[in-house]
């Protein structure tokens, strides 16, 4: 008997987990789940997050020079730090856990960007930007990385180069 069911439940488990082939009628509904890049998910911001070029964020950063020419050698330093603890969260192209880097200097200040780098904790309790840009990417905030000024700019200055 107990041979019986053990056969008979395994036959059912077969049978309800088998492959099951449709046939596609003409005229059908028929649904594609690929994914299609969105504005906001190339990196742009969304009508939420405003851009303000005046903004200078909250911050010890008052004022940033950058001059005409990139300087490359401390944007190969601020590469390799991007590359060492922001790349968990952003991409130079493509939205993540957090925003898409190039072109940012199209939207935030210089001195914004090194305030969000240098003091992201007081950045989203006071600017405006910083939280409407947390409530877009999920309520998950920047952390903290403890750079010292020396490596937030050269870290400003690597998001020139994208």
């Amino acid at each position: 008997m107990k041979k019986l069911m053990f056969l008979s439940a395994a036959a059912l488990l077969m049978i309800g987990c088998g492959e099951k082939k449709e046939e596609k009628k003409e005229g059908s509904f028929e649904m594609s789940r690929t994914k299609t890049e969105t504005k906001a998910a190339a990196g742009a911001t969304s009508e939420a997050v405003p851009v303000d070029m005046d903004n200078k964020g909250i911050g010890p950063v008052k004022e940033v020079d950058f001059g005409d020419e990139i300087d490359m050698e401390m944007a190969a330093a601020g590469e390799a730090k991007f590359n060492a603890i922001c790349t968990a969260c952003h991409m130079a192209d493509r939205r993540m856990i957090g925003p898409a880097m190039a072109g940012i200097y199209e939207r935030r200040s210089p001195e914004w960007v090194m305030n969000m780098i240098l003091n992201p904790d007081g950045m989203l309790k006071e600017d405006p930007i910083a939280q409407a840009l947390l409530k877009e990417y999920n309520n998950t905030p920047m952390l903290n990385q403890n750079l010292s000024e020396e490596e937030a700019r050269a870290v400003a200055e690597y998001l020139r180069t994208l």
